[in-house]
């Protein structure tokens, strides 16, 4: 019922090598858990980084230093999260592909363009999208 006593109960039964006390089936499940939370994050910052890529492409006179901004902060919080678990960059072409058209829909909702006035398939290759020099004319 309490996650966060559970949690270091956990960690001290761990460290204390009782490992008959320890809830295995649990303590599995969260630690499963945190990938999912870990890719979720990633999935999300993608998207709010490609929506911000599509419409400084096709709004150049709504650019402003906002989209800059979230731009760069969605970047940058990428690449921490690719710092910290390098075996996620195996996964990314899958998660490019899922998440596109999550923010295509999302694109449409923000700018009021319809959908078939976007690429079916992301127009920015993965490299350049992660690329803090890269902004598409």
């Amino acid at each position: 019922a309490d996650f966060y006593q559970w949690s270091l109960e956990q960690a001290r039964l761990l460290r204390s090598g009782d490992w008959t006390a320890v809830d295995v089936e649990h303590l599995a499940e969260e630690i499963e858990d945190m990938w999912k939370s870990v890719r979720r994050d990633w999935e999300n910052r993608l998207k709010v980084l490609i929506v911000h890529l599509i419409k400084w492409k096709t709004q150049p006179e709504l650019r402003g230093t906002s989209w800059q901004l979230t731009i760069q902060e969605q970047r940058d919080q990428l690449q921490e999260l690719l710092a910290d678990n390098p075996s996620l960059k195996n996964q990314l072409p899958y998660l490019l592909k899922k998440t596109y058209p999550r923010a295509i829909k999302r694109t449409v909702l923000e700018t009021g363009h319809a959908e078939e006035t976007f690429p079916k398939e992301c127009p920015f290759l993965l490299e350049e999208i992660l690329d803090e020099w890269f902004w598409p004319n």
